[in-house]
């Protein structure tokens, strides 16, 4: 049971404390010495970071300075200045007796950039709405008046909208009827759904490593363990996702074959097929994530992997957000109408649907995504290959492979400065995004996933603020490397 308080702030969960090995863990190398950085102001630097990636959710407990000063092998007058430092900055609140809880600056705000104070945000992958979300809405408050009768309630969703996408998926190679969709508030709220149908404390669940970092979050929040299959250079491993179901005897598996979210990646269709297989011989459900299946720049992906599945237990969650635009907020769910049904029953102790507007808005855009959908994938095909060319230019010892489609590259760095990069940029107005958020503590250090996205000029403009940046900490670091040696 959720224990809920009262505080002078109002209403809010207890805190929940978090270990010191946990917190080394989610720290990484956040220490860079020798450096005219004091070691307290790196340290507050890298405890910032985690509080604006949400790796460190608000409200969470952190150890006393005793103990994280044992754990992180520094003295404790290191510890108290870091904590001070974040506590004056609003990120930190200290009660005697019960240690420095997680907050933001004037405790009411979430973290994006505003409240920290950044200009440019190279760590979120998405796009502002285009002409066509206006459109959408004009279109959507006219057909909204029919609705305005009814109780607005629904638990699958309007079935025009359902039908819109059943088509899409037949069109794909999928056979989809409307009672086989479900209507949910974004991708991730449906897998949210799922876990809280399939699952429960304790139990497994496969995921590529690297995956999208909220879907780790929503199967830590279920109470399940996310166990990773490391993803090779190139496609994915089906011998070490067979060897991990067997081992492990997980509940799901939570994939993204569709421009995978951070490589950009494409699962083939042969590879799809093995998945598919080896998942019906173990028993596994797949829950696959296809939020980026309309992003692609070369050629268009293989039918969906639910596609390859004869039996029918795939489960596939779809999204507006990417390839339309994310402050619609609109999911949906594709399974077998009796899975469906079941988690309609289980919606019903969550919420009562959907919002109509916002129904009625994604199924203009998708009765009429062929008259700007090209143009959009044609305008993000520019922005990468521009992101390329400058990353090639003024980063050349950072190492990518062009994505087929998504909105990101996958950029492994030279050394494990990944952390250090992100805590250094934040100072100077740039929000990065860490290879460590997209992976189980400790991994991905060397990476770090750089969205195209952005306008060319103003990407453009971050990356040329970064390069010094880059250039100074890499220079010290490879001069401390080798004057170990």
């Amino acid at each position: 049971m959720i224990n809920v308080q009262f505080s002078n702030s109002g209403l809010h969960m207890s805190s929940r404390r978090l270990g010191s090995q946990s917190l080394q863990r989610l720290l990484g190398r956040w220490q860079q010495a020798p450096s005219r950085t004091p070691l307290w102001r790196q340290l507050a630097d890298a405890l910032r970071l985690l509080i604006l990636d949400g790796r460190l959710a608000l409200d969470t407990r952190l150890p006393g300075e005793r103990e994280l000063a044992l754990t992180l092998d520094v003295s404790r007058t290191t510890i108290a200045s870091a904590l001070a430092h974040l506590r004056d900055e609003g990120y930190l609140e200290s009660r005697h007796g019960s240690g420095s809880r997680v907050i933001l600056p004037d405790n009411r705000s979430v973290p994006t950039l505003s409240t920290a104070g950044m200009a440019l945000d190279l760590s979120t992958a998405a796009l502002s709405a285009g002409p066509e979300i206006h459109q959408a809405y004009t279109h959507a408050l006219t057909a909204m008046t029919p609705w305005l009768s009814q109780t607005g309630y629904g638990q699958l969703g309007l079935l025009s909208l359902r039908e819109a996408i059943a088509a899409r998926y037949s069109e794909r190679g999928l056979p989809t009827q409307a009672d086989e969709v479900m209507i949910v508030n974004g991708a991730l709220s449906g897998l949210a759904l799922v876990l809280r149908m399939l699952t429960g404390p304790g139990d497994r669940v496969v995921v590529d490593h690297p995956t999208y970092p909220l879907a780790i979050a929503a199967i830590q929040g279920a109470s399940c363990r996310p166990v990773g299959v490391s993803l090779p250079q190139i496609g994915w491993d089906t011998d070490g996702f067979a060897a991990t179901l067997a081992q492990t005897a997980p509940r799901l598996a939570y994939l993204m074959p569709d421009f995978h979210n951070p490589t950009g990646r494409c699962m083939d269709s042969a590879t799809r097929a093995e998945i598919a297989a080896i998942a019906a011989r173990t028993r596994t459900t797949l829950v696959v994530d296809e939020t980026m299946v309309d992003l692609w720049y070369n050629a268009s992906p293989p039918p969906p992997l639910a596609a390859f599945d004869p039996q029918g237990t795939v489960i596939t969650l779809g999204s507006a957000g990417k390839s339309f635009w994310g402050g619609l907020r609109l999911g949906w769910i594709r399974a077998s109408s009796r899975t469906i049904a079941t988690l309609a029953q289980t919606r019903d102790t969550l919420e009562l649907g959907s919002p109509l507007l916002e129904q009625l808005a994604t199924q203009w855009l998708m009765e009429n995504a062929r008259t700007f959908l090209p143009a959009r994938r044609e305008m993000l095909k520019t922005r990468r290959d521009r992101c390329a060319a400058l990353m090639q230019t003024h980063f050349p010892d950072w190492h990518f492979q062009t994505p087929d489609g998504g909105l990101s590259f996958w950029v492994e760095l030279p050394d494990r400065l990944s952390t250090l990069f992100a805590a250094r940029a934040e100072g100077i107005g740039i929000h990065l995004g860490p290879g460590t958020r997209f992976g189980l503590p400790g991994a991905f250090e060397r990476y770090l996933r750089m969205p195209f996205s952005l306008d060319s000029a103003e990407l453009e403009h971050a990356l040329l603020r970064l390069k010094p940046l880059w250039r100074t900490l890499n220079q010290h670091h490879t001069l401390v490397k080798r004057s170990m040696v």
